[in-house]
């Protein structure tokens, strides 16, 4: 046997279980913490996106992969129909019932709704708030609840400014489709076959909002109540108005005589009538007046008078247990103006202010929870919180009964499926103080909620079902922050805490408006906070939030304003979540981008070739074609650039630019189509190119004529290179020769002594093509030319190498500019020459003399030889006739 490891057998039992168990008890572990639930992450399709709703991380949004995509909606079963119903109808609340009150003077109202909606058209209900719009809307869809194939969908318009979320309701309330909120165009399609009749209580909006709530639903009749404060339907809603007045004299008292449960005295009556009168025939006041008779007529026979004829065993069961003080609503005992033997102690009635405004008068004779629930819904801005939350909130196990107490007294009134302070009741309790600790109830208010949003065992159905509370806290709660004691500081934290927790459950519910105002009453209150990481994540959670609505340019917004204060924060896992989000923006934004504009078939015109690549361009009207403009006579055109598309245009040689010219105007043409024409056909696109080009041309033009006319006087001659000469080493030591001897017959640098010309073999650039260029050095020459070298070429030579006696005019002077070397001389190319045509070009010179030079003075201007210039000394007349000047020879 094995000491160490023993097998099962052989102890009769299994050693394992043995083993388990420790040896003392001293060795047990200590209990561990509870593991902490798991975070609620719901995935909803909203339309081509599918969004991971995380409470701890933020939420995540992507393309919907494929396998994803949520089943067809299927339409709601009868069943299943009376059961949304039912779940949507304000629940009844415990405690003592209120009295069953007849619907008085409105059947003609009545009647005329029920046939609107019988019709299929829809109708508007105004009337003012306890007018009793909702128990007329109740009493119609009552009527018309076999009239539509879908039945009656009842929603609440409070809180409800857009119609995309009264939309989004009403397909849920038809259609089964779980954790998939379509997009606009998904939503129509939805709807488009939905046929029912749909009442709408407390509608917010009108205009051009109803117009398309109207129209999302086109197979729907709508039966909507709203306040006269409403902006009214547009002019083109074929809606029906039906106007809600006040009742009668008559029908105000007997809705009193109902509230009350038995006869008036005459004394009532003639209080009911002043308070007719005061009221305009309201029926929330004769509710509330009859409540005040009802606690009269308790507080004028004690409880154990009560007791003795049997009114509290019939009122509250066999219990026989009394109600709290002030408990004026149970079921009316007997009539204690009817039984003489009951002692009734004198009570007065309530005076006309008070009757008018009877809000504190009823609270004062409530019980303690009723008050306090009424301080929370005072702190909520008349928002009551759910039966459910009263016992946590006040105090109290049996708070819940509170609600049924308030409401048998006129002050609340049905919202959706909760309750809501009655119209003026906020105002006039507010005037009786109930509004002083409103600040601590608020707070207390909201932190029950922050714990209450983010437990796990609260579905986000009901989260959602509880908005109008939370967002009625959290806005409190911003609205007192404003200073920097540690209670406002705590409060901050307490608002951070609890939009934290809500904005989660609102996402997950599809309650996607609440899901807003959370989200930017969080980012406020995380702002004043001081609170960097939750700003940062409200900042995401709005940018998610506008991906799912289509509008881009604010998710950019917000994810940039998310990514920079985590990336402070070095939150990396934020960060990337917020730059992969950015990044499906991106990605949205390319494939939204409208196709691009196809270029205009008119640019550019007649061929002329596109400037740039074409853009998208407004629509413009097509440029008007305008008449040729001939050019004007003795003025040159400006050079344009070659446009090989225009064959009717040719070049006509060269243009020069010079002094009055006169150009004789040509032979008008047969009229075609020229180049400003064609330029004007294209579009102001191509004549704006076009006349830069010409500009362009100009300018250069006019840089190159400037270039080349313009020359550098004060440079020194020698050394230069030439293509017949070199550069002389010696010419320094004597500038009287090129060899550097001194110059005989003359000194060196005399302006008097000229040479003959010797023509060189190659040709100076002049006007005809062949400039000679001299190259004697001759100081005593008497000034007569003489011929020049067997390979000298005259321009007016018959043939190259020929020499050609000079013409008989006497020789014109020229002056040079005495040079420390040589005396050297160019023709001069400045603009002051006469302009001559074109000579024909030097491969075919002609044989006519030289022209007889004009009488201009000549030019007194030289300068140095170009790289052109052969090297040798020549000058030319204004006119442009080659004259060589005369240079001694050696």
């Amino acid at each position: 046997m094995d000491p160490i490891h023993r097998g099962p057998d052989e102890s009769g039992h299994d050693a394992a279980a043995e083993d388990a168990r420790p040896a003392h008890p001293a060795a047990l572990p200590e209990r561990a913490a509870p593991a902490p639930a798991r975070a609620r992450v719901t995935r909803i399709v909203s339309g081509g996106l599918l969004l991971t709703v995380n409470p701890v991380d933020g939420s995540e949004i992507e393309p919907c992969p494929p396998g994803e995509e949520p089943p067809a909606a299927r339409r709601r079963t009868p069943e299943e129909r009376a059961e949304a119903a039912r779940a949507a109808a304000v629940p009844a609340p415990p405690g003592p019932a209120a009295p069953e009150l007849p619907l008085l003077e409105r059947d003609e109202q009545r009647a005329r709704l029920a046939e609107t909606l019988t019709r299929g058209r829809s109708a508007r209900l105004t009337g003012p708030d306890g007018s009793g719009r909702t128990a007329l809307l109740d009493a119609v869809a009552d009527d018309c609840a076999a009239l539509a194939p879908d039945g009656v969908v009842r929603l609440s318009g409070r809180h409800r400014t857009t119609p995309g979320e009264l939309l989004h309701e009403l397909r849920a309330a038809v259609l089964h489709a779980p954790h998939h909120r379509p997009d606009r165009d998904g939503l129509r399609d939805s709807l488009a076959g939905v046929g029912a009749v749909v009442v709408v209580d407390d509608l917010e909006f009108g205009g051009a909002a109803l117009d398309e709530l109207l129209a999302a639903a086109p197979e729907c009749a709508f039966l909507l109540a709203a306040a006269p404060g409403v902006p009214a339907p547009s002019a083109e809603a074929q809606i029906e108005e039906v106007g809600l007045p006040g009742l009668g004299r008559a029908a105000s008292l007997a809705l009193l005589e109902a509230a009350v449960g038995r006869r008036l005295t005459d004394e009532e009556a003639n209080w009911a009538g002043d308070l007719w009168f005061e009221s305009e025939g309201l029926p929330l006041r004769f509710v509330q007046a009859g409540a005040l008779l009802r606690q009269r007529d308790r507080l004028r026979v004690t409880p154990a008078e009560f007791d003795a004829f049997g009114a509290l065993e019939e009122a509250f069961g066999p219990s026989g247990t009394a109600p709290a003080a002030g408990t004026a609503d149970a079921a009316p005992g007997p009539d204690p103006y009817e039984d003489p033997d009951i002692e009734v102690h004198e009570v007065p009635l309530p005076s006309l202010g008070e009757g008018a405004a009877p809000a504190a008068l009823l609270a004062s004779r409530l019980s303690r929870s009723a008050q306090t629930t009424l301080r929370f819904a005072v702190a909520l801005g008349g928002e009551v919180p759910h039966h459910a939350h009263l016992p946590a909130l006040v105090g109290d196990t049996h708070a819940d009964a509170a609600l049924g107490e308030l409401r048998a007294c006129g002050l609340l009134t049905p919202a959706g499926t909760r309750h809501r302070l009655a119209g003026g009741v906020l105002t006039q309790l507010l005037a009786h103080g109930y509004g002083h600790d409103a600040a601590d109830r608020v707070h207390a208010a909201a932190q029950h909620y922050a714990w209450w949003a983010g437990h796990p065992s609260v579905g986000p159905e009901r989260a959602a079902a509880e908005s109008d509370a939370l967002l009625a806290a959290l806005a409190a709660l911003l609205a007192d922050t404003a200073g920097g004691t540690e209670a406002e500081a705590e409060r901050r934290t307490t608002a951070v805490a609890l939009a934290r927790a809500a904005a989660p459950a609102f996402a997950a519910g599809l309650h996607w408006s609440a899901w807003e105002r959370a989200l930017r009453s969080g980012q406020e209150a995380a702002r004043l906070a001081g609170e960097v990481a939750e700003e940062a994540y409200f900042h995401h959670e709005l940018g998610v939030l506008a991906i799912c609505a289509g509008n881009l340019g604010r998710a950019r917004a917000e994810l940039e304003a998310s990514i920079g204060l985590r990336g402070v924060l070095a939150d990396k896992r934020g960060t990337v979540a917020g730059r992969r989000a950015l990044a499906l923006v991106a990605d949205l934004g390319r494939e939204r981008e409208p196709a691009p504009t196809p270029a205009r078939a008119d640019s550019p015109a007649r061929g002329l070739p596109a400037v740039r690549a074409a853009t998208p361009a407004p629509a413009e009207p097509p440029t008007e074609l305008l008449p040729p403009v001939p050019a004007p006579t003795g003025a040159v055109p400006p050079a344009f650039p070659d446009f090989p598309d225009f064959k009717d245009f040719a070049d006509e040689g060269p243009t020069v630019v010079g002094r009055s010219v006169t150009v004789p105007a040509p032979a008008a043409p047969a009229p075609r189509r020229g180049l400003a024409a064609g330029i004007l056909d294209g579009t102001r696109r191509n004549l704006a190119a076009v006349g830069a080009g010409a500009l362009l041309v100009a300018v250069l033009g006019t840089v190159v004529t400037l270039g080349a006319t313009s020359g550098n006087d004060d440079a020194p001659t020698s050394g230069t290179v030439s293509t017949d000469s070199t550069a002389d080493q010696g010419g320094a030591e004597d500038p009287g020769t090129d060899d550097g001897a001194p110059a005989e017959g003359g000194e060196s640098g005399d302006p008097a002594a000229t040479g003959t010309p010797t023509a060189s073999g190659s040709p100076g650039p002049t006007t005809s093509g062949a400039t000679p260029t001299a190259t004697g050095t001759d100081a005593t020459a008497t000034g007569s030319p003489s011929t020049g070298a067997p390979d000298s070429t005259d321009p007016s030579s018959s043939a190259p190498g020929t020499t050609t006696a000079p013409t008989t005019t006497s020789p014109r002077p020229t002056s040079t500019r005495p040079a420390p070397t040589r005396t050297t001389t160019r023709p001069s190319t400045s603009p002051t020459g006469t302009i001559k045509p074109p000579t024909t070009p030097p491969t075919t010179p002609t044989t006519t003399p030289p022209p007889t030079p004009t009488t201009i003075p000549p030019t007194t201007e030289s300068t140095p030889p170009t790289d052109g210039d052969p090297g040798g000394t020549a000058s030319a007349t204004l006119d442009g006739a080659p004259t060589a000047s005369e240079t001694p020879v050696s």
